[in-house]
């Protein structure tokens, strides 16, 4: 006859622990697919069947040869404001066609919030673009596609005191609700 096996709290222990491990692995696969509503730039913002994601975030210099592109028909600064440029590509990742949202919004910690300008160039992100199934803006044969930057650009106009406010945060209205990307400032 063999002796009773005795069994530490310690080893109770590292026995619970795995069985919960292993019992939370089918689970991790389980439900609905949620999406985070607040990325940092770089990573896409999946609301809906849309994915929104930005490029880069830089300020525009309109002295500069290599922006003046995408300046064209800004409007004018005021004293104290620089443009800033959000460059954005927007997939369709669903079965039905759906638009460009309107209005693009930047919030500083404050609370403040700095709406996109419209523009109109062909760099220009343009609201109520169509966006058909399966489909992205910009397109690969346009301006913005063929770009460097390979995303279409919404212009903000912001106060030279905002970047003492950061994070600035992007809004974006999908058609399941609002996200917001932390852009790299």
């Amino acid at each position: 006859m063999t002796a009773p096996v005795r069994r530490t709290p310690r080893f109770r222990a590292v026995a619970a622990l795995l069985v919960a491990g292993l019992l939370a692995i089918p689970v991790a696969g389980c439900g609905s697919e949620e999406h985070e509503t607040d990325v940092p730039e770089g990573e896409p913002l999946e609301l809906g069947d849309m994915a929104f994601d930005v490029q880069i975030s830089r300020f525009l210099n309109p002295d500069a040869p290599e922006d003046s592109e995408y300046l064209e028909g800004a409007p004018p600064l005021e004293e104290g404001q620089q443009y800033f440029g959000v460059f954005m590509e927007i997939a369709n990742e669903g079965e039905e066609a759906t638009v460009v949202p309107y209005p693009f919004e930047i919030v500083d910690t404050r609370g403040n919030v700095i709406t996109q300008e419209k523009v109109d160039n062909p760099f220009a992100l343009q609201a109520g673009a169509p966006i058909e199934p399966d489909e992205k803006v910009p397109g690969p044969d346009s301006p913005a596609g063929n770009g460097p930057i390979e995303g279409q650009l919404i212009l903000f106009r912001l106060d030279e005191a905002v970047v003492e406010d950061r994070p600035l945060k992007l809004e974006v209205i999908g058609p399941d609700g609002t996200g917001e990307i932390e852009l790299d400032l």
